[in-house]
C-alpha cells in the first residue's frame, strides 16, 4: 500500500478535509508516520507529529510548543477508510479522545459528542463499539505503563 493524500473526517462539526500540509514521513502496513504544522495556529502549539496505527483505530499525536517543547500526546480514537486507487486513506474521528500530559495527567474528553453521535445517528451501532473497544484498549495500555510502546513510534519526529 502507497498512501500519498490524507484525509480527515469529522463529524461534529461535518467535514472531510484533505491535509494537504501533513508530510508522510514513513508508511507500512501498519502505521503511517507524518509531521505537520497546526491548521489553525493557536498560541499553545504550532506543530507535531502523528503516528496512525491502522489496525489498532488509534491516532496518536505529539504536540509542541512554538519554543519546540513537547505540550501533551493527544490520541484520537479513529476509523479507517481506504481508497487504494486514489493513493488516499481517511480518518473518521469516532470523537472520544484521550490527552496525556508530560507530568502523567491522563484526561478522556469528547465523551460527550460521541454520545451525541451516536443519538443524531451519525455513527453506527458497530462504530460506537468499536470506538469504546479501542478506548478500552488505550487506557488499559496507559494504565499498565504501557504506553510507551505507541510513543516509540514518534520517537525522533
Amino acid at each position: 500500500m502507497n498512501i500519498s493524500k490524507l484525509y480527515r473526517q469529522r463529524l461534529i462539526p461535518a467535514e472531510c478535509i484533505l491535509l494537504k500540509d501533513d508530510v508522510i514521513v514513513f508508511q507500512d502496513d501498519e502505521v503511517i508516520l507524518t509531521k505537520w504544522n497546526t491548521l489553525n495556529p493557536k498560541p499553545e502549539f504550532s506543530h507535531g507529529s502523528s503516528c496512525y496505527f491502522l489496525r489498532e483505530g488509534l491516532k496518536v499525536s505529539k504536540l509542541y510548543r512554538p519554543d519546540g517543547s513537547l505540550l501533551y500526546w493527544y490520541v484520537d480514537i479513529v476509523e479507517f477508510s481506504f481508497d487504494i486507487s486514489d493513493e488516499a486513506v481517511t480518518y473518521i474521528d469516532l470523537l472520544a479522545d484521550v490527552i496525556i500530559y508530560p507530568s502523567g495527567l491522563v484526561k478522556v474528553v469528547d465523551l460527550d459528542e460521541l454520545a451525541e453521535a451516536f443519538e443524531r445517528k451519525l455513527i453506527t451501532k458497530e462504530q460506537m463499539t468499536s470506538c469504546l473497544r479501542n478506548l478500552n484498549h488505550l487506557l488499559t495500555m496507559v494504565y499498565n505503563d504501557k504506553f510507551d510502546r505507541l510513543q516509540a513510534r514518534l520517537n525522533g519526529l
